[in-house]
């Protein structure tokens, strides 16, 4: 019998977890593998954080919430988004979901009819292309060069526009790749989008506090006010504050587009635990000196990184401008043979070799959309990450030419 559904055919489960599977498989062998394939602070959460949630929980707040979230979270959020980002919005155009993921997962099925489109920059985030097959729209992936760093222009976005464009998708700083983007650069995506009214956009800035070099962080909403009532700004407890399996997202836009969105959620998960939504608020209200506490660590581990795949003859790496990953580009490795006599014929023959004779895991750039690259996360410790690329340094140096 078949159980599967015929939307899931065209449906990939994510890159990332399953090379962290793959990983963790080997570990059971007892391979000493080092995975680099999650993008997880290894920091652990704030005290303050765990502590309201073990509170609330022993107060009796253990009952369903509201769909959109709590009133006391939604007006948290919406300070936030006034302090840090100069936006304004009301309770009403503020929701609450399990992650981020949920929000972006949310809206499109709130919005998606079969056959719109939705444009991915590419490289983007695993799950964006799969969530926008599996609810019936088709993924436009302009590709967007290290050359141009990493980031879409104008032109590129006003060809990958057409009548059936329902979103475009903006992920800043950028997974994989880091990317950072200036509020000139978004004022002239701004003003193509302010051509064609039928587009939506979701600004993803889950890792906003993680930016280096001094550099400082603009919305998208706070960049393009006038396309307010067409914008999903999407954000996170999880990066900024080392809450990754909290599961706590949020998003702020037009009521309208929240109204629908909070529908979804509460035919699907109904709302988020309200222990977790207390920790949320907690981290949100509480001590922000852990922020730049861990953007310290993440900008140091990044210099470690672009040092050492400076040293790696065949790798390259520009400095990633946020975030915490190293999208690494590795054509000149293409076609070279392993000490086995295996020929790496892509950037997942790459990964392969890395995992099986380098032990370390890491994603290929082909589940990002722009190959050849791989990228690994740098959100682990300091040693771990020097030996990693002292193992990728070896396992480089012993290819041979074709």
């Amino acid at each position: 019998m078949n159980y599967v559904a015929d939307r899931l055919s065209a449906v990939k489960p994510s890159a990332s977890m399953a090379v962290s599977m793959a990983a963790k498989a080997l570990r059971a062998q007892g391979v000493d593998v080092i995975d680099l394939g999650l993008g997880e602070p290894d920091f652990p959460t704030p005290a303050h954080v765990t502590g309201a949630a073990f509170k609330a929980a022993a107060a009796g707040e253990t009952l369903y919430t509201a769909s959109a979230g709590t009133p006391a979270l939604r007006a948290a959020i919406a300070d936030k988004f006034k302090r840090e980002n100069g936006l304004t919005y009301s309770a009403d155009e503020i929701t609450v979901a399990n992650g981020a993921k949920q929000i972006i997962f949310n809206a499109l099925l709130a919005t998606l009819n079969p056959g719109d489109e939705a444009i991915l920059p590419t490289p983007y985030f695993v799950s964006y292309p799969e969530m926008v097959k599996l609810l019936g729209g088709i993924p436009v992936t302009p590709a967007c060069p290290a050359e141009t760093g990493f980031r879409l222009t104008p032109a590129v976005l006003q060809a990958a526009i057409t009548p059936r464009t329902k979103w475009l998708f903006l992920n800043m700083p950028g997974n994989p790749s880091g990317a950072v983007y200036s509020t000139a650069e978004l004022q002239v995506l701004g003003a193509v989008l302010a051509q064609h009214p039928q587009v939506l956009i979701l600004s993803d800035e889950i890792y906003e506090h993680i930016l280096f070099d001094g550099r400082n962080f603009v919305s998208f909403g706070a960049a393009c006010p006038e396309l307010r009532d067409r914008s999903l700004i999407v954000n996170g407890v999880a990066k900024a504050y080392a809450m990754t399996g909290w599961r706590v997202g949020y998003a702020a836009g037009p009521a309208a587009l929240l109204k629908a969105m909070n529908t979804v959620q509460s035919q699907s998960v109904t709302s988020v635990a309200a222990p977790m939504q207390a920790a949320a608020l907690a981290a949100l209200t509480g001590p922000q000196d852990c922020i730049a506490t861990f953007r310290t660590a993440f900008e140091r581990r990044r210099d470690l990184v672009v040092a050492a795949v400076v040293t790696i003859p065949g790798l390259t790496l520009a400095p990633p401008e946020g975030a915490f990953y190293a999208y690494i580009g590795c054509a000149a490795l293409i076609g070279k043979r392993t000490p086995k006599g295996e020929t790496l014929t892509d950037d997942t023959a790459v990964t392969q070799y890395l995992l099986t004779e380098g032990r370390v895991a890491a994603v290929p750039g082909t589940a990002y959309g722009l190959s050849p690259f791989f990228r690994i996360s740098t959100a682990t410790s300091d040693a771990v990450l020097a030996e990693a690329m002292a193992r990728i340094k070896a396992a480089v140096t012993a290819l041979e030419a074709a």
